[in-house]
């Protein structure tokens, strides 16, 4: 089993609700999820959308095809009526888009009217539609009676009563008349409810798990849902989230705060990034550990601000003035993007660099389903410096020359002795010197001392496919679900595999692993990625001097779809 669905209309009309609702629904059936959004940069109207595909299997990547299209706009008709399968409905309401559609293919749902009547309100119609998908399924309406009940707790039993009302309408509409629909939908993929969590929402839950403190940052597409998510949590766990007047600000607070003694952590997006730059080579010349969320979407300047793009992978390598050593993860799932989050958090107060997490749009706004993460996986170690550690010391250098080219990271204040740090060039005591030995001692320290250890510090790409391949497709970030998909769709015909890279830099060395040894085994290996110039496979020849084959590229700003890769591949493989 294996449908999706489809929700589209203006912004503003509840497509969201719909949607997220859905999804919920799923889960807590036992039924796996994968969800993602396509909207505009725009409050209200514009066409959006909001897209879930539910199966009996775990699914990672969105597909082209609908077997549901709710519509609550005419343009949602025009631009997906095509996308239907053999079996596929559009439910829309004739009497609200003033338009009748008699094909076998549409079914008439009048959500406003059923709210009215049953709900006593217009503003139901979105429980209505949600109703009728249900019914359409032949789901039992439990769950969303239960997530009704959650919902509107504190406004009271007549709302809730209200919104059963109106949900059982639209469910009972459709089960009588919706003569077409024959979707089978299992009790349940799981014997449990299943955990639904988004990308950015997994980084922030990441952080968390880390312990952050403070977060600062300045709202910007795709970073924001991480700082409304901590600001969510600021009680419950004790931090602090800053709402800065620029990204400038932003980023030299979380310096400060983890200056300080926090774990500090700031977020961004692109055109954020670009006012951060000297806020991370102050990072990195005092040697201050910080986080940097720095989610992608199509440039330059604003571009394509709601949409996706892995543009910005050669800018996070070498933005900062100056010379200095940095990781980079980039996560492909909400599981990778909570856990490298962390590993993010342990690392860059470890070895006091900066540490990104490097994600995009199509990664952000998509959600996925987990029966929970193994939490005995989670870094927690403090690294710093504190009370009568500090205290004891006969002396205290913050910049003390050590062959490992870390320094103990004391907490200003927190012991008799001073913590001096100085954006200059400095000495080990951390007062500014201009002596041209000094300046060699402190490069070598901060880049050549401390790179071979943190390289250890990274994982090999990730494996998935046959071990003895012809045909190897190398991804990175988001691409990960979408690869695997189109890995298991070709393996039937062909021998493939993937490696996928959510460990950018330090690039993997191939100790662990030799993965250009498996690549020149293949026949053939493809790159995938979502930008115009192949940032990773230039990467990867800098690193390795391995080039690749071929390259499949997109960069209009939206997600692949399964199809269409898989239909792509299949042209690039037939010419070998």
């Amino acid at each position: 089993m294996d449908y999706s669905i489809k929700i589209g209309g203006e912004a503003g009309q509840g497509i969201q609700t719909i949607g997220e609702t859905l999804g919920r629904v799923f889960a807590r059936t036992g039924l796996h999820v994968f969800t993602n959004q396509d909207y505009e940069s725009r409050v209200r109207g514009g066409h959006n959308f909001y897209q879930i595909r539910l199966s009996d299997r775990p699914v990672r990547a969105p597909r082209a095809e609908m077997d549901i299209v709710v519509a609550l706009d005419r343009e949602s008709i025009a631009q997906h009526a095509r996308e239907l399968t053999d079996r596929g409905q559009i439910i829309y309401d004739a009497e609200s888009l003033k338009e009748k559609h008699d094909q076998p293919s549409f079914l008439d749902v009048p959500f406003a009217k059923l709210a009215m009547e049953h709900g006593g309100s217009r503003i139901m119609a979105n429980t209505v539609a949600t109703g009728a998908v249900l019914g359409m399924l032949g789901m039992d309406l439990d769950v969303l009676l239960g997530l009704i009940d959650e919902t509107f707790r504190k406004k009271g039993e007549p709302v809730i009563k209200a919104n059963r009302s109106a949900a059982l309408a639209g469910y009972d509409h459709a089960v009588k008349s919706c003569l077409r629909c024959n979707f089978a939908v299992p009790a349940g993929g799981t014997p449990d409810p299943l955990m639904l969590v988004g990308g950015t929402e997994a980084i922030a839950l990441g952080a968390l798990a880390s312990g952050v403190k403070f977060y600062a940052a300045y709202p910007m597409t795709p970073s924001t849902g991480i700082m409304n998510y901590l600001a969510s949590k600021e009680k419950e766990f004790g931090l602090v989230v800053e709402q800065a007047e620029d990204e400038i600000a932003a980023v030299n607070m979380a310096v400060g705060a983890s200056f300080a003694g926090a774990r500090s952590m700031t977020g961004t997006s692109g055109g954020g990034f670009a006012l951060m730059v000297e806020g991370v080579s102050l990072a990195a010349i005092t040697e201050t550990p910080i986080v940097i969320a720095l989610g992608q979407r199509p440039g330059p300047a604003t571009g394509l601000p709601t949409r996706t793009e892995q543009g910005e992978l050669h800018m996070t390598l070498h933005a900062g003035h100056g010379e200095f050593p940095r990781f980079i993860f980039a996560p492909g799932s909400p599981e990778q993007a909570f856990f490298l989050t962390n590993k993010a958090f342990d690392l860059a107060e470890k070895y006091q660099v900066p540490a990104f997490v490097l994600f995009d749009t199509s990664l952000s706004d998509s959600q996925w389903t987990y029966q929970g993460f193994d939490l005995a996986r989670l870094r927690n170690t403090d690294y710093r410096l504190r009370g009568e550690a500090f205290a004891k010391l006969a002396r205290y250098q913050r910049f003390q020359y050590t062959e490992s080219g870390v320094t103990p990271l004391a907490v200003p204040g927190d012991g008799p002795h001073l913590v001096v740090a100085d954006s200059d060039e400095h000495d080990e005591d951390g007062h500014l010197t201009e002596d041209a030995a000094t300046r060699i001692r402190m490069t070598e320290k901060r880049i050549f001392n401390k790179l071979p250890a943190m390289r250890e510090e990274i994982s090999p790409p990730f494996l998935y496919g046959d071990h003895k391949p012809d045909i190897v497709l190398v991804c990175w970030g988001s691409l990960y679900g979408l690869v695997r998909e189109a890995v298991d769709a070709l393996a039937e015909n062909y021998g493939i595999a993937m490696l996928h890279f959510s460990e950018i830099h330090p690039f993997p060395s191939t100790e662990r692993f030799d993965y250009l040894e498996f690549l020149g085994n293949a026949r053939l290996a493809l790159c995938v990625e979502q930008n115009a110039t192949g940032q990773f496979a230039r990467l990867m020849r800098t690193e390795t001097g391995f080039e690749f084959s071929d390259h499949v590229l997109r960069y209009d700003g939206r997600p692949f779809m399964v199809e269409d890769l898989v239909a792509e591949l299949k042209m690039k493989i037939s010419r070998i």
